[in-house]
C-alpha cells in the first residue's frame, strides 16, 4: 500500500506542462513584450519631440506677452492692435514670419523686427531668425566653442480679430489669436501650436 501511495507521489511530480500550454505561455509572453516595445517607441518620439513643442509654446507666449506689456505701458494704443491690413490699421503684420527680436517698438510681431544675436553678439544664422546659444563642451555660454541652435524652421502668424456680441463688433475688446507653425527633424511634417487670448482696452 505505501509502495503504491509513493509510486503515485512520483508520477505526481514527474508530470510538466503540456506542448499546447507552454505555446500558450509564449504568445502571452512575446504579446506582452511587443506592448512594452511599442509603449518605449512611443516615449522616446515623445522626448524627440517635446524641445520643438516647448519652443513653439515659448514663441507664441513671447509675442502675446509683449502684445499685453504694450498696451499696459500705453506704448500701443488699443487701436493699434490690429492687424495692418485692418481698417483703421494696426501695427501687426498678419503674415507667417520667421521669429526675429522686436525692434525700436519692442514689440514682436511688427514691420520693425530686426536680426537676432548670439549670445556673443554675433548675428544669428539664417539672416537673423531667432537662435539659441547652447554651451559646448566646456559647459560655458558665450565662448567660442558655443552651439547655436537657429529656429529658422519656426514661423510666427499673428491675426487680430474683433469680437462680436449679438452680431455687433464690441469696441473695447480683441481676439489675438498667435500661430506657430514648425517642423520636428527626423519626424517629418509640420505641427502648429495655437495661443488664443482675449485683450481689452482696460488695464
Amino acid at each position: 500500500m505505501m509502495n503504491k501511495r509513493i509510486a503515485s507521489l512520483r508520477q505526481i511530480d514527474q508530470s510538466g506542462f503540456s506542448l499546447l500550454e507552454v505555446m500558450f505561455a509564449m504568445v502571452i509572453l512575446a504579446i506582452g513584450m511587443l506592448a512594452t516595445l511599442a509603449s518605449l517607441g512611443i516615449m522616446i518620439g515623445a522626448a524627440e519631440t517635446s524641445q520643438e513643442d516647448m519652443l513653439a509654446r515659448q514663441i507664441a507666449s513671447e509675442a502675446m506677452e509683449s502684445i499685453f506689456n504694450a498696451r499696459n505701458t500705453s506704448q500701443l494704443g488699443f487701436s493699434a492692435i490690429a492687424n495692418t491690413t485692418a481698417s483703421p490699421p494696426g501695427v501687426f503684420l498678419p503674415t507667417a514670419l520667421s521669429p526675429k527680436c522686436a525692434g525700436p517698438d519692442g514689440i514682436l510681431g511688427t514691420a520693425d523686427d530686426v536680426a537676432c544675436l548670439t549670445a556673443a553678439g554675433a548675428v544669428c544664422p539664417f539672416a537673423g531668425v531667432e537662435c539659441l546659444t547652447e554651451p559646448g563642451p566646456d559647459g560655458i555660454v558665450g565662448t567660442a566653442d558655443d552651439v547655436i541652435v537657429s529656429l529658422e524652421n519656426y514661423t510666427r502668424t499673428i491675426t487680430i480679430t474683433p469680437l462680436l456680441e449679438n452680431g455687433t463688433t464690441v469696441p473695447t475688446l480683441v481676439l489675438v489669436t498667435i500661430t506657430v507653425n514648425y517642423t520636428v527633424p527626423n519626424h517629418g511634417g509640420t505641427r502648429t501650436y495655437v495661443l488664443e487670448e482675449e485683450i481689452s482696452s482696460y488695464h
